[in-house]
């Protein structure tokens, strides 16, 4: 079983930016793909970033340009370093781990795919 555990959020201007890490316990961390959705209050989960075991990234296109995921294997460490932050970004982050491999990106976009979800850390971005 993997645990995940979401850390790094914390209160930033509008235009600041921030890195949250997702740290792993797992010895079998590069058997999983890796994302990031979001949820503010009142709205469904949304998705936010997921990166390939292989390398490949997918971004939601309210952040692309803006936020960069990343992992370090060595570290068994998932990051998201988020640029240009809007109080929109305003919303509880939760890191995620998936199983199955897709041949599609969107499939790492449905929140029902995840296996593992982090606890969640809270981003507060103000105007």
């Amino acid at each position: 079983q993997l645990q995940l555990v979401a850390y790094g959020g914390g209160l930033v201007q509008a235009g600041g930016s921030l890195r949250l890490s997702c740290a792993t316990s797992g010895r079998t961390f590069t058997s999983y793909h890796m994302g990031w959705f979001r949820q503010a209050p009142g709205k469904e989960r949304a998705f936010v970033s997921a990166m390939t075991w292989m390398g490949g990234t997918y971004y939601a296109d309210s952040v692309k340009g803006r936020f960069t995921v990343s992992r370090d294997n060595a570290k068994n460490t998932l990051y998201l370093r988020m640029n240009s932050l809007k109080p929109e970004d305003t919303a509880v982050y939760y890191c995620a781990a998936y199983r199955s491999t897709s041949s599609s990106g969107s499939y790492y976009q449905v929140s029902g795919n995840v296996d593992y979800w982090g606890q969640g850390t809270q981003v507060t971005v103000s105007s």
